[in-house]
C-alpha cells in the first residue's frame, strides 16, 4: 500500500469503495492529498456478473476488477460488510465476488455500516452528494471509502 505520511493526521492515498449487492458491484474511487478530497473519474461504476457465474466468469470478473484497480493506481480497496444471516443477509454469488475482490494484488479491508455511520457523523461531508458527480447507487460505497479514510485521518481525534 502506497501512504504516503504528510504530518500526524494527514495522509496521501487513493481508495476504492465497494459496495455488492445480488449480482453487482458499486464502486467509487476516493483520494485524499494535501487535506483535500476528491472523486476522480473512473471508466466504470459498476461491474454485474452473471446471474449463475461457473469459475471462468470469477475468474473474468476477478481480472477485470484488479486491472481497474492497477489502472488507476489504487491503494486499498474498502468493501463494505454484509451480514451472513436474517433479511438483509448477502446472497452466494456476492459472497463469491466479495472472496475475488478480496484476492487483488493490494490491500482490501472490510468497513461495517456502523463504522461508517459513526464516521459520516463524525467527520461531515460539506457538498451535497449530488454536487460530486455521482450517480446515486454509487453513494455506499462513496461512503465507505469517505468513512475509511476519515478513520485513517483522524483516528487520534
Amino acid at each position: 500500500m502506497t501512504v504516503t505520511k504528510l504530518s500526524d493526521n494527514e495522509i496521501t492515498m487513493k481508495v476504492c469503495g465497494v459496495e455488492i449487492t445480488t449480482n453487482e458491484v458499486f464502486i467509487c474511487l476516493l483520494s485524499h492529498d494535501h487535506g483535500v478530497f476528491t472523486v476522480p473519474d473512473c471508466r466504470q461504476r459498476s461491474i454485474t456478473s452473471t446471474k449463475n457465474p461457473d469459475t471462468a466468469a470469477i475468474r473474468g470478473f476477478y481480472a477485470g476488477f484488479n486491472k481497474l484497480m492497477e489502472d488507476y493506481s489504487v491503494d486499498e480497496v474498502v468493501i463494505i460488510e454484509r451480514p451472513l444471516k436474517g433479511k438483509l443477509a448477502g446472497s452466494t454469488l456476492g459472497f463469491k465476488l466479495e472472496t475475488a475482490i478480496q484476492l487483488i494484488e493490494m490491500p482490501v479491508s472490510i468497513i461495517t455500516p456502523s463504522t461508517i455511520k459513526e464516521q459520516l457523523k463524525r467527520n461531515r461531508i460539506n457538498i451535497p452528494f449530488e454536487g460530486l458527480g455521482l450517480k446515486k447507487f454509487q453513494q455506499q460505497a462513496f461512503n465507505a471509502a469517505y468513512a475509511y479514510q476519515s478513520q485513517l485521518l483522524f483516528q487520534n481525534k
